[in-house]
C-alpha cells in the first residue's frame, strides 16, 4: 500500500496517508476530532454501545466528584464475554484468536481459535471458583508469555475476580510486596520459561514471593522440564486441574465501574502503587484505540511485542484485540534468538499485518544492520506502531524505510499505565505521520500544555502535558487502598480537576503534539529546562550513534549539566566523534544543552521490556548505590559502565 508524502521542509518529512489507505481505514474523517471534543460524553456513550455488548445499559454516562470520576454508571457487562463469547455466538468461533510462538525453534506454535479460548477460559474460571475465588477477590498472576497467559486474565474477568499481573522478571521481593498490597488469595505462575535459549526457573521465585503473603493456593503452569518443588495442599498443576474442570462457565454480570485489574507501577523502587482500571470504561477505550489506531480489520494479524506484565500487554496483547475479534500473535522469547532475524521470521511466517514495538527494540535492530531484515519478506505489513518512549528521528526513519519499506504509516503512540490506552497518536486514515511527533489527542480526549504558572505555552515552547475533563473512559479510577496517594500523585500540581501526566510536551502545530519525556527526566541547566528526550534525539541523529541516554549531573554553578552515554555503530570512539556530537547538540538545541561529558559504552542497561534504566546511569554518575538490578535483561553491562564512569562505590 503506497504512501504519498509531502515534504514541508528539508529536515522534516511529513507523511500523509494514501487515498487507498483512506478508503480502507476504519476512520478517515478528520471531523471526528471536533465532533468528539464538542460533546465527549455523548461521543463515548455512543461508542460504548457500538463497541460492546451490555447486559444492562447505564442510567448515567459520566459523574465527577474531583478528582474522582465514573463512566457508564449502572451499566452491566462482562469483559470475558465481550472478548470471547460474542465472537463465537456471531459465527466466528473457528477464527484464530491467538497464535502463540514458543522461543525454541523445534517447538510448534499453539493456535487457539475463539471457540478454543472460550472452552479453556471457562474451564479455568471454574478452577478458580473451586478454590473459593469470588467477585472482587484479587488473584496474583506471575507469568511469562506462555500460551496460557491470556487464559488466566480472561478467566479472572469471567468470574469478576480482580487480577494483578506482576512482570515475571521482577524479584521475589517485588512479587511479595504486590501480593500483600492487593491481599491476593491465589497465585498463578509457571514452573519455568525460555529466554535466549535457556530454560529459567520461575517457580523458585514464586515460592519466595508467596511466602508471608495472603496466598493460600498456587496454580502452576508446566513449561519445560524444570525440577519443580510442589507444596502439598497449596500447589496444583494447571493441566491437571483443567482436565477435571467443567468446560462451561456463565460469565458474571459486572458493574461498569467494578475493578477489572490492578497494575503496579513503582518498578524496582518505592512502595508499589496499584493503579485500578475498571471494566466498562477501560474495555470501551481498549476497543476503539485498537480499532482506529491500528486500523484493525477482519483479515489482519496483529502483533504487539509487549509482555503482559506491562499495561501495553494488557491492553494491546489481550483485551483490545480480542474485544475487536482480531487474530493476534504472542511470542514467548527474546528478539535475538537464535539470531536478530527472529522477529522478521515470525512476521513472514504468520503474515503479520500490524506490528507494534518499542523504540529501544527498533534501535537494537538498526544496530545489527539490514541483513537480518532482508532474509524475510515483510510485504504483509501495512501499519507499524511505536510505544514506550519518544522515538528519535533516526530510529523512526529506519523503521519506516527498512521494516515498512516506505509503505507503512507509523503510529507513534503516547500513553501510560494510568491512561489504560493510547491517548496521543496519528490515525492511519487521517495522519500526518511525523518523526518525533506523537500526533493528535485521540478523539474524545482533551489535552493542553501548560507552563509552571498554569498558562498555556506557545508553539515549540516546552511545558507540561495536562489532560482536561471529562477524562477518557480508559483512565485509572484510583490507587488500590490509597485514595490520598491517587490525589497527591495525579491531581495536586494543577488542582483536582486537571490530570498531571508528569510528561513534558510541545505543540508541533495547532493539532499535533511532541512529547519530550518524563518531567523526572528533566534537568535545569543554568535556569533552562531541558528534557533528556530532546538531547537524546539530537545526539541520535549523528550518523555513527546507535543509541544513547542522557542523565543530569549536579553542578555547583549551572545547577545541573547533561552527561551522555553513547553506543556507537561502525566506528571506534575518538575525540573527533565527541566533538562532532557536542557540536550537533549545540546546533540543534543551543549551547545550554552542551553535554559536560560523552561516555562511550558497549551497551546501555535495559529492562526486559527494552526500556533504558536511566536510574542506574544517574546513580553511576553521582557515585551512589545503584540499587536493585533484578529486572535488567543485560546485567553484564554494569561492569563496563562502572569502569567507564570510574564508579567508586562498593
Amino acid at each position: 500500500m503506497a504512501t504519498k508524502w509531502v515534504i514541508k521542509d528539508k529536515k522534516k518529512a511529513i507523511y500523509w496517508p494514501s487515498e487507498k489507505m483512506k478508503k480502507k481505514a476504519n476512520m478517515s474523517d478528520a471531523s471526528i476530532y471536533k465532533k468528539a471534543l464538542n460533546n465527549p460524553k455523548k461521543f463515548w456513550s455512543e461508542k460504548a454501545l457500538e463497541a460492546l455488548d451490555w447486559s444492562k445499559k447505564w442510567n448515567k454516562v459520566y459523574e465527577s466528584k474531583p478528582p474522582f470520576f465514573k463512566w457508564f454508571l449502572g451499566g452491566k457487562l462482562n469483559a470475558s464475554y465481550n472478548c470471547i463469547d460474542r465472537h463465537v455466538e456471531n459465527g466466528n468461533g473457528d477464527k484464530e484468536a491467538i497464535i502463540w510462538i514458543p522461543e525454541p525453534t523445534n517447538e510448534k506454535p499453539v493456535v487457539l481459535t475463539y471457540k478454543d479460548l472460550l472452552e479453556k477460559v471457562s474451564r479455568f474460571a471454574n478452577v478458580l471458583k473451586s478454590f473459593g475465588v469470588k467477585k472482587g477477590d484479587r488473584v496474583g498472576i506471575y507469568l511469562p508469555m506462555v500460551s496460557e497467559v491470556q487464559i488466566a486474565l480472561l478467566a479472572c474477568a469471567r468470574i469478576g475476580a480482580v487480577h494483578g499481573v506482576v512482570f515475571s522478571a521482577f524479584s521475589a521481593e517485588s512479587l511479595n510486596d504486590r501480593l500483600n498490597d492487593a491481599n491476593a488469595k491465589v497465585l498463578i505462575t509457571a514452573n519455568g520459561y525460555y529466554r535466549k535459549g535457556k530454560l529459567l526457573d520461575l517457580k523458585k521465585k514464586a515460592d519466595q514471593g508467596a511466602k508471608g503473603s495472603p496466598v493460600k493456593k498456587v496454580i502452576v503452569i508446566k513449561r519445560g522440564e524444570v525440577k519443580t518443588k510442589m507444596s502439598k495442599g497449596r500447589d496444583y498443576w494447571f493441566h491437571e486441574l483443567m482436565e477435571k474442570a467443567d468446560p462451561e462457565c456463565k460469565p458474571a454480570e459486572m458493574n461498569s465501574e467494578s475493578p477489572l485489574f490492578i497494575l503496579y507501577t513503582s518498578g524496582t523502587t518505592g512502595k508499589p502503587k496499584g493503579v485500578i482500571h475498571d471494566t466498562g470504561g477501560y474495555l470501551t477505550y481498549a476497543y476503539w484505540t485498537s480499532k482506529w489506531i491500528f486500523d484493525l480489520h477482519d483479515d489482519d494479524v496483529f502483533w504487539c511485542t509487549a509482555d503482559v506484565g506491562w499495561i501495553t500487554g494488557h491492553t494491546y496483547a489481550c483485551y483490545g484485540p480480542l474485544a475487536c475479534g482480531a487474530t493476534q500473535v504472542i511470542y514467548e522469547g527474546a528478539p535475538n534468538y537464535p539470531d536478530w532475524s527472529r522477529f522478521w521470521k515470525i512476521v513472514e511466517e504468520n503474515q503479520v499485518s500490524v506490528f507494534y514495538t518499542a523504540p529501544t527494540a527498533i534501535r537494537m535492530f538498526a544496530k545489527q544492520g539490514v541483513e537480518f531484515v532482508k532474509k524475510h519478506n515483510l510485504n504483509s505489513l501495512r501499519v507499524l506502531g511505536s510505544v514506550g518512549e519518544p522515538i528519535d528521528k533516526d530510529a523512526w526513519m529506519w523503521y519506516f524505510n527498512h521494516i515498512g519499506n516506505k509503505r507503512c504509516p507509523i503510529v507513534d503512540t503516547w500513553w501510560q499505565t494510568e491512561t489504560g490506552g493510547i491517548q496521543i497518536s496519528a490515525l492511519p486514515g487521517i495522519g500526518p505521520f511525523i518523526p518525533t511527533v506523537a500526533g493528535r489527542p485521540f478523539p474524545g480526549t482533551n489535552f493542553v500544555i501548560l507552563d509552571e504558572s498554569r498558562k498555556e505555552v506557545k508553539k515549540n515552547e516546552g511545558g507540561y502535558l495536562i489532560q482536561k475533563p471529562p477524562f477518557a473512559p480508559g483512565m485509572l479510577r484510583g490507587v488500590w487502598g490509597n485514595p490520598k496517594r491517587y490525589e497527591k500523585t495525579y491531581f495536586s500540581d494543577y488542582g483536582n480537576k486537571l490530570y498531571f501526566t508528569s510528561d513534558g510536551a510541545k505543540y508541533f502545530d495547532k493539532n499535533n503534539i511532541r512529547v519530550t519525556g518524563r518531567v523526572d527526566d528533566t534537568m535545569k541547566v543554568a535556569g533552562h529546562r531541558l528534557t533528556t528526550g530532546e538531547l537524546e534525539d539530537a545526539i541520535a541523529t549523528y550518523e555513527h550513534v546507535s543509541e544513547c541516554a542522557v542523565v543530569p549531573e549536579p553542578d555547583k554553578i549551572r545547577g545541573q549539566v547533561p552527561v551522555a552515554f553513547v553506543v556507537l555503530k561502525g566506528v571506534k570512539e575518538s575525540e573527533k566523534i565527541t566533538e562532532d556530537i557536542i557540536k550537533q547538540v549545540i546546533e540543534e538545541i543551543g549551547p545550554t544543552a552542551k553535554p559536560k561529558q560523552i561516555i562511550f559504552v558497549n551497551e546501555l542497561p535495559k529492562t526486559r521490556s527494552g526500556k533504558i534504566m536511566r536510574r542506574i546511569l544517574k546513580k553511576l554518575v553521582i557515585n551512589e548505590p545503584i540499587g536493585n538490578t533484578m529486572t535488567l535483561q543485560n546485567p553484564e553491562s554494569i561492569a563496563d559502565l562502572k569502569k567507564k564512569t570510574n564508579y567508586k562505590r562498593k
